[in-house]
């Protein structure tokens, strides 16, 4: 008899330990599941945040409704610099046509350089402003601004200077040889 009872005192043993690892095992498995449901859930709507975000205007405006351009024309205005026509004129462009820019701001710091790169520069400058007239353009000059830089800030709504700033010197000097004709 007192086999019998330490049987079944062993098995009733045995049966509650098969029971809660069985109950444990369940609970890591529900657990498992709700951890992949909740990284795939998370993966998923960060897609399609991504995906809302750069398509179109709704990302823009998500990123940054309304902001001032800036263009730097810096350096000796040339068609070897890093301040060509080319240049200037690919960022006045890209400024103006962003819809969410309410205005650009042309930064110089130039000392000038060839009189046909700032007239690209110039004469592009008016062309955007009348396209598009609601989109202001005001130049800010940094230490110089003379001789081409200044031709072309010229067409600016608008030039801000430091009263230390050196500005100007807009004109030709030729020297010749000498020879008056009468």
């Amino acid at each position: 008899m007192e086999n019998g009872q330490q049987d079944r005192k062993e098995g009733w043993e045995r049966e509650l330990l098969e029971k809660l690892a069985f109950a444990s095992l369940e609970e890591s498995r529900k657990a498992r599941r709700w951890g992949i449901f909740f990284k795939i859930f998370i993966a998923v709507y960060l897609i399609i945040v991504l995906l809302i975000m750069q398509s179109g205007t709704w990302g823009e405006k998500a990123l940054a409704s309304r902001y001032t351009a800036l263009v730097d024309l810096d350096g000796e205005i040339s068609a070897e610099s890093n301040a060509n026509a080319d240049n200037i004129i690919q960022g006045l462009r890209d400024a103006f046509e962003a819809k969410a820019a309410v205005g650009v701001i042309l930064q110089a710091n130039s000392p000038g350089g060839s009189p046909v790169q700032s007239a690209y520069i110039y004469d592009e400058i008016l062309r955007l402003r009348e396209k598009y007239p609601d989109k202001p353009l005001y130049a800010v000059i940094g230490d110089v601004c003379a001789s081409g830089c200044y031709y072309a800030v010229a067409a600016a709504d608008k030039i801000y200077a430091s009263p230390a700033s050196i500005v100007g010197s807009i004109g030709v000097l030729m020297d010749g040889f000498g020879l008056w004709t009468a």
